[in-house]
């Protein structure tokens, strides 16, 4: 009788074990291959529709962006035009035009609050110092811009990778075959910056990140062939110091060579329209970007 027991007690036991593997089996073949992560304070790729965007429902980050200064920008040397985009819709840019012909370009990419006065200054003034190259700010809002960092965020957010890309590979091909590319890019435009390096490997040959998001897939940025400059404040609290060390080590182990520079100050500290602006961190910051650009392009 115990024997009885004990054998029908193994078999109950048994058919529990079964029927909970069976469970678990069909749960996870339910799931799908992947399941994405929540947002977090790490980098993600740009070109994974993350990016800067992750942080837009961030009040913090929000609040440490500062509504820009007004501004009376009048142009002097560059003009708004506009280009076609490989599917066939038209985008603008603000662009300076090298003061001879040149194969020489530049590509500038705007903060979150879109392409402003701020950007298109700045554009000039690159092309003022740099004069042998030209100077194509990009607008990858489709003329979408605002001095309200909650609508800032928005756009941010909304912005789709897709669209982005196609800006950019019209602007290259506006460029046209011969051309020789430069990028800069501040907050969201600095992973957009480094973005265009990875997909135009031919075509540019320095790109300057100023605290944007890094690409953290070390297999993409094997495929560079830009030097790469990061311009980053130590008191940033998202585009932080762990994470540009990660950045540091992921280009070492792709065998690619970057040039940091960092400053002990916050996010944005290089926007002259941002009440935090550093003059000094910023003029220094300015003076690599030349360099590079005068050595690579």
């Amino acid at each position: 009788m115990k024997k009885t027991f004990k054998h029908l007690r193994t078999a109950a036991l048994s058919v529990v074990v079964a029927a909970i593997c069976s469970c678990w089996f069909v749960y996870h073949l339910s799931q799908p291959a992947f399941m994405p992560k929540a947002k977090s304070g790490t980098c993600c790729s740009v070109a994974e529709g993350k990016g800067m965007g992750q942080f837009s429902d961030d009040v913090e980050f929000q609040k440490a962006h500062l509504e820009p200064a007004k501004s009376h920008f009048k142009p002097q040397i560059g003009k708004k035009i506009q280009y076609k985009t490989p599917d066939g819709r038209k985008v603008s840019a603000f662009f300076c035009k090298a003061q001879k012909k040149s194969n020489r370009y530049i590509f500038v990419f705007h903060e979150w609050w879109g392409l402003n006065d701020h950007i298109c200054k700045e554009a000039e003034k690159i092309s003022q110092d740099l004069p042998d190259c030209n100077v194509l700010a990009l607008d990858l809002y489709d003329e979408q811009v605002t001095d309200q960092r909650e609508k800032a965020a928005e756009m941010m957010e909304g912005l789709i990778p897709e669209r982005a890309f196609q800006v950019i590979d019209g602007a290259v091909a506006f460029a046209g075959k011969k051309a020789v590319i430069g990028t800069v890019g501040w907050c969201l435009g600095g992973g957009w910056s480094l973005q265009t390096a990875l997909r135009h490997t031919t075509k540019v040959k320095a790109s300057v990140i100023y605290y944007g998001m890094p690409e953290e897939d070390v297999n993409k940025l094997k495929a560079l062939n830009a030097e790469v400059l990061g311009i980053f404040g130590s008191q940033d609290q998202w585009i932080n110091p762990e994470m540009v060390k990660r950045f540091d080590n992921n280009m070492s182990l792709a065998g690619k060579k970057l040039t940091i520079k960092n400053y002990d100050a916050p996010h944005a500290f290089a926007n002259p329209s941002n009440p935090k602006y550093n003059q000094l961190f910023a003029e220094d910051a300015y003076k690599a970007v030349l360099d590079l650009f005068k050595t690579k392009l």
